[in-house]
């Protein structure tokens, strides 16, 4: 498949996403509210913010309850998974946030087994508090942080990646391709000797109301909603809809397409087939009912996602 051919293509793609009136209010579930209660109960044993988000949706999809209610204290926003995302227009992306007021911005990759960045990010957070007074913690010479971050995005990454360079040690939050993984509040974990640093590690906690729908649409492709509250075929179509608009279209030789398809029911028959996903379904006949075997739009879904997320459909970014 030639370029030239998909970006003839472009001019049939949509350019507007139909969201079909959905609601994204059931998106947040109500035991984040308690999280978040008892992250502002413990912010007197805090010395600095680290908040955790996805590299691909920097603007996108960050709690503004966090601001609201833990802006007070020194702040290190932490963009993870940069590995997955398009950073070519990054100056942009540092000038936007700083606009909103955020001016420590770290880059990191978690999963890798040595990630420069994060070697650098104890040497920030010293920094920043630093620069910051104390008030009640000024006797204290050990050091405390909070991290922060909607789910899915690697905070418990982050915290296994700090003690395996700082400390040299195994992990100590268990780590998952789900949100919601991490269920206690405010587990205390050293992760670094000198100076002496703890950290709170807190459940992933989603704004009380998503915006709107579009940056709904973002957390859900970025994987920190739970799928089935959005609906896997939606997520798939929104994907397909950013990918053409993107200029993304490495699906097409990956799932064997003759070109790029705006149609996602058409993608999906495709991915389905290139893997071999059928599922048997009863049809209702004028002699009977017949079972036949039919492509498995659910599973091609999946599979179309999950590349994503993987980035093996190419880096991006949706903001």
């Amino acid at each position: 498949m030639k370029l030239y051919q998909a970006l003839r293509n472009v001019t049939r793609f949509r350019t507007v996403f139909d969201f079909g009136g959905r609601d994204v209010a059931h998106w947040f579930p109500g035991h984040m509210a308690k999280g978040l209660k008892q992250m502002r109960a413990s912010l007197k044993n805090v010395d600095c913010i680290v908040e955790v988000h996805d590299a691909r949706i920097p603007l996108s999809g960050r709690n503004p309850e966090f601001h609201d209610s833990l802006g007070v204290k020194p702040h290190l926003l932490v963009l993870n998974k940069m590995d997955l995302a398009d950073l070519s227009k990054k100056q942009d992306i540092l000038r936007n946030l700083e606009k909103l007021g955020v001016r420590h911005v770290l880059f990191t990759d978690c999963l890798k087994q040595r990630d420069d960045n994060v070697k650098r990010l104890m040497p920030k957070v010293l920094e920043i508090i630093g620069r910051n007074p104390r008030f009640n913690r000024e006797e204290n010479a050990n050091h405390c942080l909070m991290v922060i971050g909607v789910p899915n995005v690697g905070k418990s990454s982050l915290i296994n990646s700090l003690r395996r360079t700082n400390l040299k040690k195994g992990r100590a939050s268990r780590v998952g391709g789900e949100p919601g993984i991490t269920k206690a509040v405010l587990t205390k974990i050293q992760v670094c000797e000198r100076p002496i640093m703890h950290l709170l590690d807190t459940p992933g906690v989603l704004p009380p109301r998503i915006e709107n729908v579009e940056t709904g649409m973002k957390l859900a492709l970025c994987g920190t909603i739970l799928d089935h509250l959005v609906g896997e075929d939606i997520i798939a179509d929104y994907l397909l809809f950013s990918l053409n608009r993107l200029e993304k279209f490495s699906y097409v030789e990956r799932y064997n397409l003759q070109e790029p398809s705006d149609d996602i029911q058409h993608v999906l028959k495709r991915i389905a087939v290139k893997l071999g996903k059928t599922q048997r379904v009863k049809a209702i006949t004028g002699v009977g009912n017949i079972t036949v075997t039919v492509p498995n739009y659910t599973a091609a879904a999946y599979d179309f996602i999950r590349a994503f997320r993987k980035g093996e459909l190419g880096k991006v970014m949706l903001d």
